[in-house]
């Protein structure tokens, strides 16, 4: 049997499970791991400017491909600290990430050691499994469990705390014979899925919502198959986007408060049955329980049993991956479309099309300083279907759900649930780890822009293009939207007269300054028909230097975008478009 530190099989054991590329922050704590990874010299290690960055990196490398599982690496103490958002984003979007932290040696836990704490118990609310490893022979064994538990049910973090010497013990491994443990997931039943579609073909107007989840079982094109052969009209969840194409006939729009269209909103009001696959009915998709229930009926499909019932119960719950559950959904279809069981939607259909054709919001303002739907408008038109776009919170993010095109899955990659301000730069960064070719487009508000902005540097020194829309308006500009409920516009500038920039007219930060000196691009534009030309510039620059390369447009400093409180009272702010 080979014998070797417990860390040199911890880094075996990544490489069986199919790690590549590990993001992180060496310190004195966890430098036996990084000693294992340089000895054993598989994995591409990208160093991150901070820990909570490399985290984020972790989560867009994840999100970006099926099967990816991003891998965070930091010392002990205020490393696993700073790993607690990325583990409580990836936890709240179903995302599996590998958090790593160094811990002082075993002798020395309860004596408060230099940054010795308590990190397991610190991320047991936001993983499926934290733990920090007493005994060196165990440490293959728990890495085995860690990825067994992100793949089965529903996917999700985990963290493992390694004790100095822990990982510097020697044991007995053989990697040759390590073999990866089959992932569980659940199944539906036939009985189920019939009573299901029993209940689709009831109602009058049906729609299918589709999550996350979805994406997360790489099942979009079931999704199509199965919308397409019952003819029932998709409406995804903001985690769900791409699942089907934003052109597809049967894709009638995005519900919810925020980030919703109004034929989206529109359409969920007229429907009588909604199926839910793979997704959690977030408060920001329903909005109140008793408007979005109303007149309807719920079948509920997930892969955790607790989420079926946590917001409402549905009238039926069917516990199930959802790539299982379409594959089933499909063929029970196919026999009732054959045995002529299915009802025509042909009717239905049209009308949310004809929603979708008319019920539109105006982008093409001319306005100087830009109006911020000017900017997705542009974006629309210069970026091509495959693009991927990446972004995090705000009136940005909410602006481009509402504009920007999607045509497929995890083209659309975004913090849905814990929305952590500076997740895009890191996330962007990541995304492109794990996909050298394709167009990645990330997009910012500058405030988001400015919580991690060091992790471009990430960019510059490892060659990560790619383009960076930085919308600013030189505000908080959703939180100076929610103020105006309290009459208040309070805390909420980051406007100020810059001594060493008098041109940026009070707008503060000045990014270009700050972008370049973190050894990346930057164009800045003030005028709509100047964006595409940025964006072409913008290009350029990256085929040339292979680094990010931020576009910033300077917007107006106030534009409240749609939203509201119910999904029938959505405020529209900007002009609407009602075509006859």
């Amino acid at each position: 049997m080979a014998k070797m530190t417990a860390a040199e099989a911890a880094v075996h054991v990544l490489q069986k499970e199919g790690i590549t590329v590990a993001f992180g922050v060496p310190g004195a704590a966890i430098n036996p791991l990084y000693a294992a990874l340089k000895k054993v010299g598989k994995i591409k290690h990208i160093l991150g400017r901070h820990v909570e960055g490399a985290s984020h990196m972790a989560e867009g490398y994840t999100r970006a491909a099926p099967g990816n599982i991003g891998v965070c690496i930091g010392t002990s103490g205020p490393a696993g600290t700073d790993m607690i958002t990325g583990l409580y984003s990836a936890q709240a979007d179903s995302i599996p990430i590998l958090c790593i932290t160094g811990q002082a040696p075993r002798a020395r836990l309860h004596k408060e050691d230099f940054q010795a704490v308590d990190i397991s118990s610190i991320a047991k609310p936001v993983t499926k499994m934290a733990t920090t490893v007493l005994e060196p022979a165990q440490v293959p064994r728990v890495f085995q469990q860690a990825f067994h538990l992100m793949r089965s049910g529903r996917p999700g973090p985990v963290l493992i705390d390694l004790p100095f010497d822990v990982m510097m013990a020697q044991i007995e491994f053989d990697p040759e014979t390590y073999t990866p443990l089959e992932a569980f997931k659940p199944r539906a039943s036939r009985a189920q899925v019939e009573k299901a579609l029993e209940m689709m073909n009831e109602s009058e107007h049906p729609l299918i919502t589709a999550g996350g989840g979805i994406i997360n079982a790489n099942a979009s094109t079931l999704l199509q198959e199965f919308a397409e052969i019952v003819n029932v009209p998709v409406i995804p969840t903001l985690m769900g986007w791409g699942t089907i194409p934003d052109d597809h006939p049967l894709m009638a729009g995005m519900a919810g408060l925020q980030t919703s269209h109004r034929y989206g909103n529109a359409t969920v009001l007229a429907s009588d049955f909604i199926i839910g696959i793979g997704n959690r009915w977030a408060n920001r998709h329903t909005g109140s329980v008793d408007v979005f229930t109303e007149g309807r009926t719920f079948v509920h499909v997930d892969i955790e049993p607790t989420q079926i019932g946590r917001v409402f119960g549905p009238d039926l719950g069917i516990v199930s991956d959802a790539g299982y559950a379409l594959e089933l959904f499909i063929e029970v279809a196919k026999e009732w479309k054959a045995a002529g069981k299915l009802r025509d939607r042909t009717g239905w259909v049209a009308q949310c099309q004809n929603r979708k054709r008319t019920m539109l919001r105006k982008t093409d303002y001319d306005n100087v300083p830009v109006k911020p739907l000017r900017v997705y408008e542009e974006m629309n038109k210069y970026f091509g279907r495959n693009t991927r776009y990446v972004s995090a919170i705000g009136l940005s993010q909410i602006a481009a759900a509402q504009f920007l095109h999607v045509y497929q899955p995890r083209n659309w990659i975004n913090c849905g649930q814990a929305g952590p301000l500076g997740w895009t730069i890191p996330a962007a960064l990541g995304v492109r780890a794990s996909d050298p070719t394709t167009d990645i487009v990330a997009i910012s508000g500058d405030y988001d822009f400015q919580f991690l902005i060091e992790e471009l540097a990430v960019g510059a020194q490892f060659k990560l293009p790619y383009i960076h829309v930085l919308v600013n308006n030189s505000y908080l500009g959703l939180i100076r939207q929610s103020q105006r409920g309290f009459d208040m516009d309070f805390c909420v500038q980051l406007s100020f007269e810059n001594v060493n920039a008098p041109e940026l007219n009070g707008y503060g930060v000045d990014h270009v300054a700050v972008v370049e000196g973190l050894g990346c691009k930057a164009i800045r534009v003030h005028k709509p028909d100047d964006i595409i030309p940025a964006f072409e510039q913008a290009r350029e620059l990256m085929a040339k230097h292979s680094v990010p390369v931020v576009v910033e447009v300077i917007l107006e400093r106030v534009t409240n975008i749609a939203m509201g409180t119910e999904i029938n009272a959505i405020n529209e702010f900007n002009d609407i478009i009602d075509v006859a």
